[in-house]
């Protein structure tokens, strides 16, 4: 595989934007190839075996666009299905939640961390299982908040009831006496400002979006597929989801400030 193909991203919808970003930041010299699955958002609330059939269509179409690695920008397949990835598909694989579990066990002082993210991520233990290897003192506090993600895609970030249904999932959570909070889903750095009001600023919080782009970039230095040569400035990332391009390129423009998305950018991709 050349360093000059492109890298693959996914999502189960328009959260993975949080690691696009990250991925221009930190790799501007790579061609990102995302694919967000608006049309069956949210994967959260689904079973194992429908999450890992979506995953795998969205691998194949993603290597099919000769992609020369893939980071899966989700925290719900990270959690339940990457494994089963790593072991089907002959191509570099990452997920986000190693990373973002990694980095939190770093920030801790007290040993208390707290997990908000789907059910089908606070169910899988994965986070807890990750965090308790790193340091076995740590204590673990999980949080699903399956309502976060259909707020974000609907854009109500700045929204009255937005701030009531963090308050509702979060004032439990903190009673627990944790110090770094993680954003267990990509969607949900969308609404870090509103978390951070809620929790306080002396609660860390760790944004799994920055660590997992930081580590893919090693993973391709490691396979001698880091991209060197070429103009920054050329990039012309391409964008698919499987319904609702105008509503994903509105979306996207306002995530990625300094990039141009239009609806003319994105293609709809869907799966039989």
């Amino acid at each position: 595989m050349s360093s000059t193909a492109p890298i693959g991203a996914f999502d189960s919808g328009m959260g993975g934007m949080t690691v696009v970003k990250e991925l221009m930041q930190q790799l501007p010299n790579e061609q990102i190839i995302y694919y967000g699955d608006t049309a069956r958002v949210p994967y959260g609330d689904k079973s194992k075996e429908t999450i890992l059939t979506y995953a795998r269509q969205i691998m194949n179409f993603l290597i099919s666009r000769g992609v020369k690695a893939i980071i899966v920008a989700c925290n719900t397949v990270s959690a339940v299905a990457l494994e089963d990835l790593k072991n089907e598909f002959d191509i570099p694989v990452i997920g986000v939640v190693k990373p973002g579990a990694r980095a939190a066990a770093e920030a801790t002082r007290n040993n208390r961390i707290g997990v908000i993210a789907t059910r089908a991520t606070i169910n899988s233990g994965i986070y807890k299982e990750f965090l308790c290897r790193t340091n076995p003192d740590i204590e673990v506090f999980q949080q699903a908040c399956p309502l976060f993600v259909p707020l974000v895609e609907e854009g109500w970030i700045d929204d009255e009831i937005t701030d009531m249904i963090i308050h509702r999932y979060l004032d439990g959570l903190l009673k627990n006496g944790i110090d770094s909070l993680v954003l267990g889903c990509t969607h949900y750095p969308l609404l870090r400002d509103r978390i951070q009001k809620a929790a306080g600023n002396e609660i860390t919080l760790v944004n799994p979006a920055f660590e997992s782009s930081r580590e893919f970039k090693y993973l391709l230095e490691e396979n001698g597929l880091l991209n060197e040569n070429a103009a920054p400035g050329a990039i012309a990332h391409k964008f698919f989801v499987s319904d609702g391009a105008a509503r994903f390129a509105e979306f996207a423009a306002r995530i990625l400030q300094n990039y141009t998305v239009t609806p003319d950018s994105v293609t709809v991709h869907s799966f039989d």
